[in-house]
């Protein structure tokens, strides 16, 4: 009986790894992010899709793309050195937040980048 406790034991703390790590890596649909933009509201995020945009200027200390992941739009803010071209398909890791809210809207919802991966073209 003392295996079983101990399975039980390894299996019920697996369980809960595995459940914070959802909670903690979220990965919703972009358009659920502007549905529902109070609930992701400065929470780290993970989203995928391709850039259909993208732009930079010298000297300004953050680059702007934007991605779609065939339910909507999405504004990145990155503060790396480069920007993926248009037409990337790209993974984005980072904390979603608004400029502000007006009649119950977020404006300007945007996530801020900590980690960007290129999947292709």
């Amino acid at each position: 009986m003392p295996f079983d406790r101990r399975f039980f034991a390894v299996l019920l703390l697996a369980s809960f790894a595995l459940t914070a790590c959802g909670i903690a890596m979220q990965s919703p649909r972009i358009a659920e992010l502007k549905d529902n933009p109070a609930r992701y509201h400065d929470r780290r995020v993970q989203v995928e899709g391709v850039v259909t945009s993208s732009w930079g200027l010298p000297l300004v200390p953050f680059k702007v793309y934007r991605i779609d992941d065939g339910t909507g739009e999405l504004t990145i803010i990155s503060q790396g050195d480069r920007v993926p071209t248009r037409g990337a398909r790209v993974r984005v890791t980072g904390r979603v937040n608004e400029v502000g809210t007006f009649g119950g809207r977020a404006v300007g919802l945007h996530v801020r980048e900590d980690r960007l991966r290129v999947l292709g073209h």
